[in-house]
């Protein structure tokens, strides 16, 4: 059999393959509810034979949850990407790349923040607050705060609510489209300064 006869999939190396999985199952979860994708469809959009989703990532369940999880955590590359500036420019740097992804992957985003697709799933949910954590951690190093052991908790718990405002303004920008992208930057920008000068000395007694 010659190679132009064999499936494509053939002709993927397994990174190339796991890759282009994630990409279909990312744009089809963001396009349609959870119930509505097979992943015979998954399969089938990425070129793909069906068993390669149990292969790589077992059921359409575990593919979901990895969709999800990816959506919601800050890569290490943006942080390592932030110019080496003031904390105003880095933070201007960090809130520009998050508007950047979600022109980019928002439906994907939206259907990672308020992810249903499973109904009550502690699982999901462990996952989806693991990723919460691990994008806190990466924004305090960012800043220059990573090192801080003895503050960690209460400035990673600062940031998760800061995060938790950004889901919201993200929301109002891509859903009600209450807010332009420049609104939202502004917004973002602004409160993530303030935590830092003066959310963030207080808790570490840099202020009375």
């Amino acid at each position: 059999m010659s190679t132009a006869t064999e499936p494509r999939w053939r002709r993927l190396e397994p990174d190339q393959r796991r890759s282009q999985i994630l990409a279909c199952a990312r744009r089809l979860f963001g396009a349609r509810p959870y119930s509505e994708v097979s992943a015979t469809e998954i399969a089938r959009q990425a070129g793909v034979a069906r068993g390669l989703i149990n292969h790589y990532f077992g059921s359409k369940r575990d593919l979901y949850i990895e969709v999800m999880r990816e959506a919601l955590t800050i890569p290490a590359s943006a942080v390592e990407k932030l110019p080496r500036g003031s904390v105003e420019e880095r933070v201007d740097a960090a809130v520009d790349w998050l508007l950047d992804m979600l022109t980019r992957h928002g439906d994907t985003w939206l259907a990672a923040t308020g992810a249903q697709g499973l109904g009550p799933d502690p699982e999901l949910e462990r996952i989806l607050a693991e990723a919460d954590d691990e994008s806190a951690a990466r924004v305090l190093d960012a800043l220059g705060f990573g090192d801080d052991a003895e503050h960690r908790e209460e400035l990673l718990a600062m940031v998760r609510s800061y995060s938790a405002m950004a889901k919201a303004a993200g929301r109002e920008w891509l859903v009600r489209e209450s807010l332009n992208r420049a609104q939202v930057h502004s917004l973002l920008t602004r409160t993530l300064l303030a935590v830092v000068r003066d959310a963030f000395p207080a808790v570490r007694g840099e202020r009375a």
